[in-house]
C-alpha cells in the first residue's frame, strides 16, 4: 500500500537569514535573540506561527557532492540561524507595521546582516510526514540556488516534485517547502544593519528536514537515495546548502503566544 502525504499551503510565508554580531561571543548574540529579541517579534499581531531556527555555530555542509552544484558553505557567508514566520493572511503584515518598526531598531543589539526572503501567496508547504506521537529530534535547513537559464515555473516544479519524493522516503518527521520571489532590499531594508545580498549568492528555494534524531539526519545525508535525487537536481540548481540545526524554537503556535515551557 502507497503512503500519501498531502501538504498544506500556508496563505503567506516569510523567512529571514540572519548573522549574529562578530563583536561579542557568538552565545552571547544567541541569547539575545532567543530572549528579548524574540518578545518584540511574538508580540506582532498577524502571525500564525513564529519560529527560530538556530544553526550550529560550524556548518560546512551536509548536502552530498553533487557535479555541478555548490554543496560547501562559503565560510563569509555562513547563516547563524533563520527566523521563519508564517502569517494568517496575505493582508497580516499589515496588521503589524509599528511592531515591526520596533523590530527594526532592535536588530543592531543582535545581528550584524539581515535578508528577507518570501513567497508569492500559498507558496509554501508543510507536508503531513509524521506519524501521531513521533517527535523531531533533529533537522536540517537546505537552501537552493536556480540554476542560470532555468525558467522559475520549471524550477518551482522540480522543488515541489523533490518533496513529494522525500515525502515518502519514510526518512522525515517534518519537511517544509518554501519558494521566493526575486529577492528586494526594500522589503526588509532596516538601519544600521547590513542587507548585502549578491545575485550569485542569492537563493530561490528552502527546505526544512525533520528527523528522528541526529543519527537519522546523518543516515539520510549520507545515503544513497539524497546521492540520486541530488544528481536530479543539478539541471535546475547550482548550490544546494544543507545546515545542522541546533533548536528550533515556537513561539508563535496558530496564531498564540506560546508560554516558554512549550518553545
Amino acid at each position: 500500500m502507497t503512503t500519501t502525504h498531502p501538504s498544506r499551503k500556508k496563505a503567506f510565508v516569510s523567512s529571514i537569514p540572519l548573522w549574529i554580531r562578530t563583536d561579542q561571543p557568538r552565545q552571547q548574540g544567541m541569547d539575545y535573540w532567543k530572549g528579548p529579541h524574540s518578545k518584540i517579534i511574538s508580540a506582532t499581531p498577524g502571525f500564525e506561527e513564529y519560529r527560530q531556527i538556530h544553526l550550529a555555530e560550524h556548518n560546512a555542509g551536509m548536502w552530498p557532492a553533487t557535479p555541478g552544484i555548490e554543496t560547501t558553505i562559503p565560510g563569509d557567508r555562513r547563516i547563524d540561524g533563520l527566523a521563519e514566520v508564517t502569517f494568517r493572511s496575505v493582508l497580516s503584515p499589515l496588521l503589524g507595521r509599528k511592531q515591526t518598526k520596533l523590530a527594526y531598531q532592535d536588530e543592531i543589539n543582535v545581528f550584524r546582516r539581515t535578508l528577507l526572503y518570501a513567497g508569492p501567496p500559498s507558496s509554501a508547504r508543510w507536508y503531513d510526514v509524521a506519524e501521531p506521537g513521533q517527535q523531531v529530534g533533529a533537522r536540517a535547513l537546505v537552501y537552493l540556488r536556480r540554476r542560470d537559464g532555468v525558467r522559475t515555473r520549471d524550477f518551482r516544479r522540480h522543488v515541489n516534485e523533490l518533496a513529494s519524493t522525500l515525502a515518502g522516503t519514510g526518512a522525515l518527521r517534518e519537511l517544509r517547502t518554501q519558494v521566493f520571489m526575486p529577492w528586494n532590499e526594500k522589503l526588509w531594508n532596516t538601519p544600521n544593519v547590513a542587507h548585502d545580498n549578491p545575485v550569485d549568492q542569492r537563493f530561490h528555494a528552502s527546505l526544512i528536514l525533520g528527523f528522528a534524531d541526529p543519527a537519522a539526519r546523518t543516515a539520510f545525508f549520507e545515503g544513497p537515495e539524497l546521492a540520486a535525487l541530488s544528481d536530479a537536481l543539478a539541471p535546475y540548481a547550482s548550490a544546494a546548502h544543507a545546515y545542522a540545526v541546533t533548536d528550533a524554537l515556537t513561539y508563535v503556535k496558530d496564531g498564540r503566544v506560546l508560554p516558554h515551557y512549550q518553545r
